[in-house]
């Protein structure tokens, strides 16, 4: 089959690689979508922490945002599956572990991540090897776009949670990337006021699209009570700022990575009796992202600019974007293309 393959620093290609085989409690899934996202630039650049930490290395297979068909079954899996349109969790626990055991297999030390650690090979491929038990199938009002944005979306999903925002109370996004995005529609189909803070003409002019009303920057930004806030962006100042920014007694949910170290003073924290939370993956927002889709509640479409060939993903990663696609944040690939 043909699989995109980093080979290092800036570097990748498209390869003939051996058809998954799937082992005892494993399926294959043909993959209809995967998307592109920041880490993948990251892994494509050599900026990612797990390049440094050893937990990846080149070659590299990437892509862990996708929805697919199951294709073929290993032992043991229940044959229901077979056939079914899927997505899927990145976060590939042990399962014996007092972490997996208690819940929190997206932390095991042992994991795998589709794409991302471990080698486990990623989605920009024709074919995916996916343990049985990570499977999400995909309801009929979900599309092969949205199966794609399942991911992302759980991400959100568990970001919106955190922050642990009432219907009419207001909430501050900073950064209007896809997860930034997808956490304001969440919050808009809860009742809750949006507002999003961001630094590019494009990003705000897109946001203002999905009708997300209060779009600000950084000189512009009203000084209102914001109930939560939530970063989602990738600028090492802006935890900072979100400290600064949350009303006190509230919360602060960070879910974007900085390329540099953040400051963020733990005075601030204690003074204003914060609750600051961390979001590291979708695991557990993957069933309430494919509701949201399914509902309707949330449209995640509108936020894929295009969805290009294996061949065109290089480019992608190096930052090629054809003015065309206009200001939407996500490029999706199709590997049967």
């Amino acid at each position: 089959m043909r699989a995109f393959v980093i080979t290092g620093p800036a570097r990748a290609e498209v390869r003939s690689v051996p058809d998954p085989v799937p082992g005892p409690g494993e399926v294959v899934v043909d993959v209809e979508r995967a998307g592109v996202c920041g880490t993948d630039m990251e892994l494509f650049s050599a900026d990612m922490a797990y390049l440094r930490s050893g937990h990846a290395a080149y070659p590299l297979r990437i892509g862990h945002e996708w929805c697919g068909v199951v294709t073929a079954l290993g032992a043991d899996v229940d044959p229901r599956w077979a056939r079914l349109r899927v997505t899927g969790d990145t976060m590939l626990g042990c399962g014996t572990c007092d972490r997996c055991a208690s819940g929190r297999a997206h932390l095991c030390a042992d994991r795998y991540e589709i794409g991302l650690r471990r080698g486990w090979p990623g989605a920009l491929a024709e074919r995916l090897p996916v343990p049985a038990w990570a499977l999400r199938e995909l309801p009929h009002g979900v599309d092969a776009t949205a199966g794609a944005m399942v991911e992302p979306g759980g991400n959100a999903v568990r970001a919106f949670q955190a922050a642990d925002v009432a219907p009419g109370e207001r909430l501050l996004v900073l950064g209007p990337g896809t997860i930034g995005l997808l956490v304001g529609l969440i919050a808009r189909a809860r009742g809750v006021e949006v507002h999003v803070l961001g630094a590019t003409a494009a990003s705000l002019r897109f946001a203002r699209s999905l009708d997300l009303e209060y779009v600000w920057t950084a000189e512009t930004l009203p000084g209102l009570r914001y109930d939560a806030v939530v970063d989602a962006s990738n600028g090492e100042a802006m935890p900072g700022r979100a400290l600064e920014l949350v009303e006190p007694g509230r919360r602060v949910v960070f879910i974007g990575i900085s390329k540099e170290p953040s400051n963020v003073d733990s005075r601030t924290v204690v003074f204003k009796d914060l609750t600051v939370v961390g979001i590291l993956g979708a695991s557990a927002g993957l069933d309430g992202a494919i509701d949201l889709y399914n509902t309707g509640d949330v449209d995640p479409r509108p936020l894929v600019a295009a969805t290009v060939t294996l061949d065109d993903v290089a480019g992608i990663l190096a930052g090629d974007r054809d003015p065309a696609w206009g200001d939407a944040p996500k490029i999706h690939v199709d590997p049967r293309r």
